[in-house]
């Protein structure tokens, strides 16, 4: 699995624009699994709110579940304005009245 991911990662490093067909077939447990003991446990917890430990309590069926919504494209990933932060939110809210401003005075 290494040598993919390492394949991968030299290929978007030399190329300009670098084209892949599909990375789905990559995308599966062990990796994830992996992926998820790498991430640092410190830093600021996802859009959903969720930290790495409470993904932690229940990682196989977690992992299982996200690689079976990603293998039938049915992973939908959280909108930026679910975000917890009240930063995000208040950046959300005053945008989402500027494009309703913009929609109903355009669609008037």
């Amino acid at each position: 699995m290494e040598t993919k991911l390492e394949r991968i990662a030299d290929k978007a490093s030399h190329e300009i624009r670098p084209k892949f067909t599909s990375l789905y077939h990559l995308l599966n447990e062990e990796l994830l699994t992996q992926c998820h003991k790498e991430l640092d446990g410190r830093k600021a917890v996802g859009v959903d709110g969720v930290t790495k430990e409470e993904y932690s309590q229940n990682l196989k069926e977690n992992i299982r579940n996200l690689v079976e919504r990603l293998k039938n494209k049915a992973y939908k990933p959280a909108p930026l304005c679910a975000s917890t932060y009240r930063k995000e939110m208040e950046r959300c809210v005053r945008w989402e009245s500027q494009c309703t401003k913009t929609k109903s005075s355009s669609w008037d």
